[in-house]
């Protein structure tokens, strides 16, 4: 089982330990790290996250389609597939099943054998899209409210700077995101529902009690989860404590003996903890809801519980668990391992952002390249700073971060640390014990853990302001708005692209290695409130006849959260002399009348209660006549076992157009006959298989979407030869059809020469009684 490890900063070093800072005027930049398990574990234990084809062949023969749930609201079967056995027997080893992912993907394990090595055939099977390893990941470390840590001047143990980070920028506190000015537009809607992948939440901390929304625990190993049992509908977050014990062998084995850390709830406090309540710290969008994710216990998590919560959290199938009542909007994953972003993940992050859902995650702390998830096309990645702005020394960097967000570091080599990150925490060492916070002593955090919320808060305020910004809008947004990184500072030197050293001294950030610059929440969300409003245009069709009338609809466009459309603006831009309007141009509807053919460009102006205005455009196109279709048949009268040659190519497309498409079909009479060439070209072959009346019809398409119908009646007879030829008349256009049939020949048995056959069978037989 192949696991990789993360640095690790969440919270309180331990006493005595160097403080994180700058590498300079006797400063130290110290990266504390949780050691990964023994290598050696994924030799003897496979774990791989496989994904069928969706016409795989295998789906059919085992897939879980039942959902169970206890009282307890542990999920006992899981929607989707669960295919060890018949995957075991075509690859010759033994598999187990693991939970489902999606709906057409599952965990696979086996033992023995390296995970690897499992990835690798079953990536080689034919009904396998992508098999990848499971990879352990881990933590990575309005007016001015008037909760008591925010503020500046604080006392001794506390940072006597206080949430500098979240304050207005200084010419000494440049990274600081300004979000005051983001409060002055919102803090946040109720609506808006952010996930913290992460350790889950201790629910009783007097700053998140108010916040949470149902979650759900994702880790489905019990001895990570160390709660109990596997997933289970309780995200609280039990301790992730290691012992000496527990790291000499077993699942745990070579993890790192430490406390535990409260990872969860310290993220989940920084993006949303109760704010202006008198109490404890502010979060940066205050009335957003926050929903615990539990992905890491003891010693990190599994992808393919990580992703799982990904889908689950965005309202995505597949997970075999209920989807939750509102999805989440944003998911802050404060987590990750190195490499590069596999195919599991960009399937993950692809569909979460599909769904409406904004993804940021942690830089990392090793100070080299970004790792996974941050280095997913589709997620915000977050660099961490230092107050001043430069890089601090343990994040980690290059070009796959987005932006840059403060990180915590000390400016002194002992005592109380300045500028650590304010987060809400527990004072238990294994299990919760007393709520509390971190502060400037032996409880101080620092790491790209905090960078990432506060990201992931400020999107919260952007979706707040504008409910119809895209996640790809979002980022933009994001970066477009970033404050320029300071540049060059004496004796500091510039970031340079991460390599196999890692870079952890501070260092000054370029757009090459940090991002597209500094965090500026205010900017941010003062730009998505800002947007205009989104015209839409929503036509009766794209393509008329001209004299014919469209109808024009703009009651789907959208405004902001706030503000309403004041006035709709209809226009002419292109093809005037084709079209006019024959209603009101400035109501939400309007009607267009053709006159000519050719190309007709409408424009819409929406202007909404503030005053800003946008535009869009459509075009039309104006036919002057549908097509005529006509065909000819070689017999109209054939016989059973007769070929008969049908010829549509003297059919029309109307003026200024091509014919595009050619549909054969059999309306009457299909127990009769059947073709025997293509009915999707000019000419086609019928065989007449059974004598009766068949109906065979042409139905032609012009380039302009037009299409005309035609039929013809074939008579076919039992036996004989028939002969003949008939032309259809054009149809008109839409379903209209007419009829026709050619002349006909001889070869038809008929009633009168039966008659005559028997009379002379009779005269016969009376010639022979005679002679008797």
């Amino acid at each position: 089982m192949s696991l990789l490890r993360r640095t690790l900063l969440p919270l309180a070093l331990l006493a005595g330990a160097g403080l994180l800072g700058a590498a300079v005027s006797g400063e130290q930049e110290k990266v504390v790290a949780r050691k990964m398990p023994a290598a050696d574990a994924s030799s003897v234990s496979a774990r791989v996250i496989v994904k069928y084809r969706n016409n795989a062949s295998v789906l059919s023969t085992g897939r879980a389609t039942a959902l169970s749930v206890d009282t307890g609201g542990h999920a006992s079967a899981m929607a989707g597939p669960q295919l060890a056995s018949a995957m075991g027997a075509r690859l010759g080893v033994a598999l187990k099943d693991g939970r489902s992912i999606s709906p057409n993907s599952q965990v696979l394990t086996a033992s023995g054998m390296s995970s690897q090595g499992l990835a690798d055939k079953l990536a080689a099977d034919s009904d396998v899209e992508w098999a990848v390893v499971d990879q352990r990941r881990f933590a990575l470390g309005v007016n001015t409210p008037n909760d008591p840590l925010y503020a500046d001047n604080q006392t001794t143990t506390t940072p006597v700077a206080g949430q500098w980070y979240l304050r207005a920028p200084t010419s000494s506190i440049k990274s600081a995101i300004d979000v005051e000015t983001a409060w002055s537009v919102t803090q946040g809607n109720s609506n808006v529902v952010v996930a913290v992948l992460d350790t889950g939440i201790v629910k009783t901390h007097p700053d998140l009690a108010s916040k949470l929304v149902a979650g759900y625990d994702f880790i489905s190993d019990t001895t990570i989860a160390n709660d109990g049992d596997g997933r289970d509908s309780d995200p609280s977050d039990p301790g992730d404590w290691v012992t000496a014990t527990e790291a000499a062998s077993g699942t745990l084995k070579d993890c790192t003996v430490e406390d535990s850390s409260w990872h969860g709830t310290q993220t989940a406090s920084l993006i949303g903890a109760a704010t202006n309540n008198g109490i404890g710290m502010a979060g940066v969008a205050p009335n957003v809801k926050l929903m615990p994710v539990r992905v890491l216990g003891k010693c990190g998590g599994y992808d393919s519980d990580i992703q799982a919560g990904m889908r689950w959290a965005a309202g995505l199938s597949g997970t075999g668990i209920p989807s939750p009542a509102v999805p989440a909007k944003v998911l802050n994953m404060s987590l990750g391992g190195s490499g590069s972003c596999n195919i599991a993940y960009l399937s993950a992050v692809s569909d979460v952002t599909a769904a409406g859902a904004v993804v940021v995650a942690a830089a990392g702390n090793d100070g080299l390249a970004v790792g996974t998830p941050a280095n997913c096309v589709g997620v915000i990645g977050v660099v961490g700073l230092r107050h001043s702005g430069t890089k601090v020394g343990f994040s980690d960097l290059g070009t796959a971060a987005t932006i840059a967000a403060p990180g915590g570091n000390c400016v002194n080599s002992s005592g109380t640390c300045v500028y650590p990150i304010i987060t809400a925490t527990n004072t238990g060492t294994t299990v919760p014990g007393a709520d509390s916070y971190t502060d400037g002593g032996a409880k101080y955090a620092a790491g790209t853990s905090f960078s990432a919320p506060l990201v992931a808060g400020t999107a919260a305020l952007m979706v707040s302001a504008n409910p119809n910004l895209t996640p790809a809008q979002v980022t933009s947004l994001i970066k477009s708005t970033a404050t320029a990184f300071p540049g060059a500072e004496t004796g500091v030197s510039a970031c340079r692209a991460p390599d196999a050293t890692p870079q952890t001294s501070e260092c000054y950030c370029t757009v090459f290695t940090c991002g597209a610059g500094m965090l500026n929440a205010g900017a941010a969300v003062a730009a998505a409130q800002a947007m205009p409003p989104t015209p839409v245009i929503t036509a009766s069709a794209t393509t008329v006849l001209a004299g014919e009338s469209l109808t024009l609809d703009a009651s789907s466009s959208t405004v902001t959260t706030g503000r309403t459309i004041s006035s709709y603006l209809w226009q002419i831009t292109s093809g005037g002399s084709l079209a006019s309007f024959s209603s009101s141009t400035t109501s939400a509807s309007t009607t267009l009348l053709t006159s000519g053919a050719g190309t007709v460009t409408v424009q819409l102006t929406v202007t909404d209660s503030s005053g800003r205005s946008a535009t869009t455009s459509k075009s039309f196109t104006v036919a002057a006549a549908k097509p005529t279709v006509s065909f000819t048949a070689s017999t109209t009268t054939p016989s059973v076992g007769t070929l008969v040659t049908l010829d549509g190519s003297a059919s029309k497309a109307g003026t200024g157009a091509s014919l595009t498409g050619y549909l054969w079909d059999i309306t009457s009479g299909t127990s009769l006959a059947s073709f025997t060439g293509s009915t999707t070209s000019a000419t086609t072959t019928l065989n007449a298989t059974a004598a009766g009346t068949v109906v065979v019809r042409l139905t032609v398409t012009d380039s302009n979407g037009y299409t005309s119908s035609t039929s013809q009646t074939l008579t076919v007879s039992a036996s004989g030869s028939g002969s003949g030829s008939g032309a259809g008349t054009s149809g008109t256009g839409g379903s209209s059809s007419t009829s026709s049939s050619g002349g006909g020949g001889g070869g038809a048995f008929s009633m009168a020469w039966g008659f005559g056959l028997l009379m002379l069978t009779a005269l016969l037989g009376l010639q022979r009684r005679s002679r008797r």
